[in-house]
């Protein structure tokens, strides 16, 4: 087992109940007792690995003091073998556990087992879950939120894997609706103005008015001409759209790209309308009563589906009912399916259509109102969305420079783009930080921080880590000395405090992993591997590894070799390298 803390655990409730019925055996406590004791990690390792509260638990039902259950259970306890060396009895009757060597010798065995698996759980089983991320309109660049949710759901899908997922990424373009056809607009009218000038074509009110838009507009005539300044409306806005589209598109999966995201599947919102499969999946939402006209526009009942969301979830009928909830168009009186339309036809087929078991979307903070609505229309389909629908939001994130926020962009004149900004620092830099803060936090992000090449730096204190590892790996060969396999390791020889925190530290890995996807924040993974190289820096300055003893020294290049090995792990999930020089 991996995750051998989890194993550890498991072993003291065993060892616990086996003595226990021994002593009930013996007839030394009363037989034929059920003890639900708890086992926790003490807060202070002097009161050991492990502390259960079985002797106090079972006091009522055992009818005697815990302290004195507490010695007869110590007195049965069998450790002879088992991943523990003593136990002792502390305060009102804990039995605390502290590990054998064997317990440290078996985490080196682990790591070593499956360098790059190590972690590895099967909290998943297997299931299918589709992380969506990122999702920009594809009319603009990409900006900071982007940044920061790209690396939030490329990270928290690597975490599902590795926790027994099988994980899926998805970039859903919204390449239809309102939002195109402004594009299309906003390209025509820059269009326009290029061929009669500015001051004798207006620009729509609420066009697009970045620089990007100036550009498209440029481009679109370098490559035509005149020859759609008399064109009709249909013809202009189809050749606008696909020629802004077929620009940004390929430019934001270039940018990602260079950010280290690769998505699975780009899914075009288009297909949902070309198909008909929007239109299919209204229709079902009005078989199934959740719909009605008015105004000539087909509406979707919100309010009740909501109402029934709530109530399953806790709340009365008497508290749904004074809740403040509105109604949703699902057609407009034009004929022209909503946003929201589309978003439950696109989600239903998450569900239906590919059969995906969860649905995990990383949108940002301002979308909170859209997550219960969503939830309730596909639990209108059927589809169980309130469970199996995920929504992670993203608070906003604040850069800085010199102590001061930066807010624009030189090149564009708007919030600063993704590709701004890793012309200003390196992918890793931006990875880490990005991953740094939970989702749910707001995040700063410190420019000058993020180059410095010092221990404040956190993507470099980590990296740093690694570097020096592979640096005394190094030295040491040169000096005839290799890393040897677990099995040849004598783990007594590990008994400083430093070297026994460094291998606990190792073995905590798993659990972050399995912690990290169940509550979907991969931002304890930097946590953990801050953790990590820090207990790796107390212990090279309080452990040499050359010293003349072989025994000892060949403990601690592996313990050294086994932080690097995780190190590398850890930043391999986050998208971070691990150099072996720095």
């Amino acid at each position: 087992m991996a995750n051998l803390i989890q194993a550890a655990r498991e072993q003291v409730a065993q060892l616990t109940q086996a003595a226990y019925e021994k002593a009930a055996a013996q007839g030394l406590l009363p037989a034929g007792q059920t003890i639900q004791g708890t086992v926790e990690v003490p807060k202070d390792s002097k009161n050991g690995d492990f502390a259960s509260s079985f002797a106090m638990a079972g006091a009522k039902a055992l009818r005697m003091a815990p302290r004195q259950i507490a010695q007869i259970i110590l007195d049965c306890l069998e450790l002879e073998g088992s991943l523990f060396q003593r136990a002792e009895i502390a305060g009102p009757g804990f039995l605390n556990f502290f590990y054998a060597p064997r317990w440290y010798g078996e985490v080196l065995k682990a790591v070593e087992a499956d360098p790059e698996g190590y972690g590895a759980c099967a909290e998943g089983q297997g299931k299918r879950v589709m992380v969506e991320f990122v999702s920009a309109n594809p009319t603009g660049p990409m900006h900071m939120g982007n940044a920061r949710g790209g690396v939030l759901g490329d990270t928290l899908a690597n975490v599902l894997s590795r926790a027994g997922w099988s994980a899926w990424k998805e970039f859903y373009v919204n390449d239809a609706g309102n939002q195109v056809d402004k594009f299309a607009r906003s390209i025509h009218a820059r269009y326009m103005q290029l061929l009669l000038g500015e001051e004798n074509f207006p620009f729509p009110e609420d066009g697009y008015q970045g620089g990007d838009i100036r550009e498209l507009a440029q481009a679109f005539y370098a490559q035509h001409g005149d020859a759609f300044q008399d064109a009709p409306e249909e013809q202009w806005l189809d050749a606008m759209s696909r020629f802004g589209l077929e620009h940004n598109i390929p430019k934001m999966q270039s940018d990602l790209r260079k950010y280290g995201i690769e998505y699975d599947q780009w899914f075009f919102e288009s297909s949902l309308h070309s198909s008909g499969y929007v239109a299919e999946t209204v229709e079902l939402l009005t078989k199934q009563g959740w719909t009605y006209e008015k105004e000539g526009a087909l509406w979707l009942n919100t309010t009740e589906l909501l109402k029934e969301k709530y109530i399953r979830e806790g709340k009365t009928r008497e508290q749904a009912d004074k809740l403040d909830l509105k109604d949703d168009v699902l057609r407009r009186a034009n004929g022209f399916y909503t946003y929201f339309a589309a978003d439950i036809a696109y989600h239903r087929n998450k569900f239906e259509a590919r059969g995906f078991d969860l649905v995990i979307n990383v949108w940002g903070a301002d979308h909170h109102g859209h997550v219960a609505r969503l939830q309730a229309a596909l639990d209108g389909l059927g589809l169980d969305g309130s469970n199996r629908l995920v929504i992670v939001l993203m608070q906003l994130v604040n850069l800085l420079q010199d102590g001061k926020p930066v807010r624009m962009s030189k090149r564009t004149g708007k919030a600063i783009a993704l590709h701004d900004l890793l012309d200003e620092i390196s992918v890793d830099a931006a990875r880490y930080y990005f991953n740094n803060r939970s989702a749910t936090s707001p995040l700063d992000f410190d420019l000058d921080l993020a180059v410095r090449q010092d221990s404040d730096n956190p993507v470099y204190y980590v990296q740093y880590a690694h570097a020096r590892i592979c640096s005394l790996i190094a030295r040491m060969r040169e000096g005839g000395a290799q890393v040897c396999p677990a099995g040849q390791i004598d783990a007594r020889a590990l008994a400083e405090p430093e070297e026994l925190a460094l291998v606990k530290t190792l073995a905590q890995y798993p659990e972050e992993i399995r912690l990290a996807a169940r509550d979907y924040d991969p931002s304890r993974i930097n946590r953990y591997l801050t953790t990590l190289a820090g207990d790796f820096h107390r212990f090279y300055n309080a452990c040499r590894c050359m010293v003349d003893d072989a025994r000892v020294q060949a403990a601690r290049l592996k313990l050294a070799d086994s932080v690097r090995l995780v190190l590398a792990n850890g930043l391999g999930l986050l998208g971070v390298a691990a150099p072996s020089k720095m």
